[in-house]
């Protein structure tokens, strides 16, 4: 402990003499060999001259004795007294300096400078204000411009495919006059200076932003380039990544769809853009498949002779391309036929489509199964080709419900009335 007392005396005794060392400047000239009064009185009334031109010195007195100049008195700060060492080493004769001016502990004097600082920024602040308003009114001006033209539907609704990238040039258009506005009004003041810190300091937080929302701007960008290209289209039934569903909208951040049965399935963008997209809708002929097994022993060639005109005769079924079948094995007891049709799926459903050529055929099958086990007379038309008459299949179809899901389409245009939500296809637009 008396060790340690002692180190910190010695620390508090040698701190002065540092801070007086370092605060003064001494003369490096070549000392002289004679003495004159009067040139100590000469120095001493350059040095009174000096710092009775200066503010602040008011208080500091000075003797000179063999080119030896004594300071003494108070001033304000220790960078005054600083300033002072270095004057007085430049007059011509001083051989060292003693530097003995103290910092003032007058509040008084202490606080005059900084009410005088106040005040002369008052002053310049009240001087710049007119200044100050022509910038202002000019940035309004050049921000009420550049608004207005991003406001008008001309050219932006021409120039631009759909509705969200003429969004998209107006907001580009608004974002660049805020930033002319900004440059001309810092011009104008003289503040141009600024300009780069303000820069700078923007493109390291939009580099922060970015990192942080980095997913966010993928989908934004991914929306943009979707609603350029048009992939589908509403009430498209498309299929991304496993999801099917019919397009409900698209928006900024993803692809809705009303999935068969009747769930909603948001999928980002991003996602979207980078999958592979099934679209059924865009074509509209789409074709069904289906095995039939039939009984080789009653003849193969004639079975499916049957099934291929009753698959013809079934009004949902197009002519082009025309249906086909073929065997697709065979065994010595029975045998696959691979039926084959195309059909309008904008005006039929693709489940109800198969599903109703599926129960015409076993009819069909069932029916010439059973006239062959009948004496009942048959008509030569019909012998020769077995297959069941047009005007019966139409008979058979009339009644059942072959078209397209009214309910869920009924869905997707009630979803699509809520104006609420932003949509970016347009019904109109070219295919891809």
């Amino acid at each position: 402990m008396h060790l340690i007392k002692s180190l910190l005396i010695l620390i508090l005794l040698s701190t002065p003499a540092l801070a007086q060392d370092s605060g003064e400047a001494q003369p490096t000239g070549t000392i002289g060999v004679e003495d004159s009064a009067k040139q100590d009185a000469a120095i001493a009334v350059r040095i009174r001259d000096i710092l009775g031109e200066l503010d602040g010195y008011d208080d500091v007195t000075v003797t000179v004795s063999s080119g030896i100049v004594t300071l003494k008195g108070n001033t304000l700060d220790q960078p005054a007294i600083s300033r002072l060492g270095e004057l007085v080493s430049r007059v011509d004769g001083v051989v060292t300096i003693e530097n003995n001016v103290t910092e003032t502990t007058d509040l008084v004097e202490r606080l005059n400078p900084a009410v005088e600082r106040f005040k002369t920024r008052l002053q310049q602040a009240i001087a710049f204000i007119p200044l100050a308003l022509v910038a202002v009114s000019v940035f309004a001006l050049i921000v009420f411009l550049g608004f207005f033209i991003a406001r008008q539907k001309k050219p932006w609704d021409q120039i631009a495919p759909n509705a969200f990238i003429a969004d998209i040039f107006r907001q580009i258009i608004r974002v660049a006059a805020i930033i002319a506005a900004v440059v001309v009004s810092l011009d104008i003041i003289g503040a141009t200076a600024l300009l780069s810190t303000i820069l700078g300091a923007a493109g390291i937080i939009g580099l922060a932003i970015g990192f942080a929302v980095r997913d966010t701007v993928e989908n934004f960008i991914a929306s943009i380039l979707l609603s350029m290209r048009q992939p589908f289209r509403p009430n498209d039934l498309i299929e991304i990544n496993g999801d099917m569903g019919k397009v409900i909208r698209l928006t900024s951040r993803a692809t809705i769809l009303l999935s068969l049965d009747g769930n909603h399935i948001r999928i980002p963008n991003a996602t979207v853009f980078k999958s592979r997209i099934i679209n059924y809708t865009r074509n509209r002929a789409r074709r069904f498949q289906f095995d039939q097994s039939i009984d080789a022993s009653k003849g193969v060639k004639e079975q499916r002779r049957l099934v291929l005109d009753a698959l013809k005769a079934l009004p949902f079924v197009l002519d082009t391309p025309a249906p086909s079948v073929w065997i697709e094995s065979a065994s010595k007891d029975s045998a696959t036929l691979r039926l084959s049709a195309w059909f309008d799926q904008r005006e039929t459903d693709m489940s109800l489509a198969r599903g109703e050529a599926i129960r015409i055929i076993q009819e069909a099958l069932v029916k010439t199964s059973k006239k062959r086990t009948t004496t009942s007379a048959v008509s030569a038309k019909d012998k020769k080709s077995g297959a069941p008459a047009k005007q019966d299949v139409d008979d058979a179809v009339e009644n059942v419900d072959i078209l397209s899901d009214q309910e869920l389409e009924q869905m997707i245009e009630s979803e699509r009335k809520d104006t609420s939500a932003s949509d970016l296809l347009n019904r109109d637009a070219l295919e891809e």
